[in-house]
Order: structure tokens, then C-alpha cells, then sequence
């Protein structure tokens, strides 16, 4: 079971304690979140196999961020929740858990729930597509379908996209990208700065003044999911149609000199 990563998500500090403990008794690895917050941060550092996750903490709503983990890599996800009621169970299977503990619970009950779950796990892999709304990255074709329209990226700029965008709004330092979106080993992390300009005159209304991917002062850059959401005018999506077919006919102009 040591090759087993479990991430638990609970806002008791004495219930996240207990389970962490028990679980590690079983040689599981056990990683502990307090928030949502922690959560992204410790999902996306470890990429567990399990995720066990409490529908009510206190900076977010659980189901939720269930949605969030259910379009990520697919974890397994066990609910744990003192809301017992069965639309309550039925909204937690709907957002993406594979199943739904209400508390209080038994000890034995919950590590045999935990094991159920581990024998259902099959060999993970990679998603093929991911849809963030108005945001879709096919990740086999390695193409961008952005606003309805396909985004030409360069493949350095696909693996910095999808990076920001995994991240799910999380800030992400230039090291950070460096090391998640790059091939190989680059000593300077200025270089990103080069690659976000780069991408966001191509997927930015105005990339002078970008409100998609976001700097964050001290620390680097984040994805603005909350946009993806946010339905644009008519005459905003025709302006980024005619200046990408204008700067696409400069490019063609240009190479023809």
C-alpha cells in the first residue's frame, strides 16, 4: 500500500489528524489539507490516488471542488459529509464522488469504504480533453479551441496553457513553470515572462490590458477560471475574430516580402 497516495480534505483538525493516522498505519501516504486552498496546492504537488474530502470547509463549498478534482485527473473520491439526506448523497455522486460517507461514522466502516475504493483503482491515465467552458485543450491533437475559435500555439505555448489552466486559478511562480511546462532544465525564469506575452496577444481581447492570464505581483502567474464562465458581447468575440485574421494576414504579408 506505500505506493498508495491519499489526500484527506477535512476541516476538523482533530478528524483530519485521526484518519491521517489510521490510514498511515495501514503504510498508506497520507497528505492533509485544511481548505480548499491546500487542497489545489496539495493535489496538484502530489496527484493522489484517493481523495478523501469533506462537503463542508470553510473557505469553499465541497461539492464544488469536486467538480474541480473530477476534471482533473479522475481521482477516486470518497465524501465524507454530515449531511445525510439522500438529495445531499445524490448531489455528491453527481459531482464526481465515488462515494459518500455521513457522519459521524465508524473507524472500521471508513478504512474498509478507503479499501473498497483502492481495489476499484485502475491503471490511471491521462485525459485526453479537457473543457473548461469556453476554454477546451485536446491534449492528444495538442490543439486550443478558445471562444469557438482555434488558437494557432506554438508547442511551448500549448504546455504553458495547459499548465496555467490545470492549476485550476492557482498562482503559479515562474520556477513553478519552469519546471512543470518545460522540457528541459532552463536556468532563467525570465523566459516565461517572453512565452506570456506571447500567448496572450493570441487568446486575450486586449493582451495590453490581460484579464485571462493574470500577474501576480511577487509571485508569477494565474489562470482567470472565473472568465471562462463569462459570456462575451457579440461585438467583443467579432473584434478578436478581425484582429486575429488581420494579424494573421500580416504575418502571411510579411513572409511573402
Amino acid at each position: 500500500m506505500g505506493s498508495v497516495c491519499i489526500e484527506i480534505i477535512e476541516g476538523n483538525p482533530h478528524l483530519r489528524s485521526l484518519l491521517g493516522w489510521h490510514l498511515q498505519q495501514l503504510e498508506y501516504r497520507v497528505h492533509q489539507a485544511a481548505s480548499i486552498y491546500q487542497a489545489r496546492e496539495v493535489f496538484l504537488s502530489h496527484q493522489p490516488t484517493l481523495v478523501i474530502l469533506d462537503a463542508d470547509l470553510p473557505d469553499g463549498d465541497g461539492i464544488e471542488f469536486c467538480r474541480w478534482l473530477h476534471r482533473q485527473q479522475q481521482p477516486l473520491i470518497l465524501m465524507l459529509s454530515a449531511r445525510n439526506s439522500e438529495a445531499d448523497i445524490v448531489a455528491g455522486l453527481k459531482a464526481g464522488a465515488d462515494d459518500y460517507l455521513s457522519k459521524p461514522f465508524g473507524m472500521q466502516e471508513f478504512l474498509a469504504r478507503v479499501e473498497a475504493l483502492i481495489r476499484r483503482k485502475r491503471t490511471p491515465t491521462a485525459p485526453a480533453y479537457l473543457d473548461y467552458g469556453t476554454l477546451q485543450i485536446d491534449l492528444v491533437q495538442r490543439r486550443v479551441r478558445f471562444q469557438g475559435e482555434f488558437i494557432d500555439l506554438t508547442p511551448q505555448e500549448f504546455s504553458l496553457l495547459y499548465v496555467l489552466a490545470q492549476a485550476g486559478g492557482v498562482p503559479l511562480s515562474r520556477s513553478e513553470l519552469l519546471r512543470r511546462a518545460w522540457p528541459d532544465a532552463i536556468d532563467n525564469p525570465r523566459t516565461i515572462d517572453t512565452h506570456v506575452l506571447s500567448l496572450r496577444k493570441k487568446v486575450e481581447l486586449d493582451p495590453r490590458q490581460p484579464n485571462l492570464i493574470q500577474t501576480i505581483r511577487n509571485v508569477g502567474y494565474r489562470f482567470n477560471m472565473e472568465i471562462l464562465n463569462t459570456n462575451i458581447s457579440q461585438s467583443q468575440t467579432t473584434k478578436l475574430a478581425r484582429e486575429r485574421f488581420n494579424n494573421q494576414r500580416s504575418t502571411l504579408s510579411s513572409s511573402q516580402v
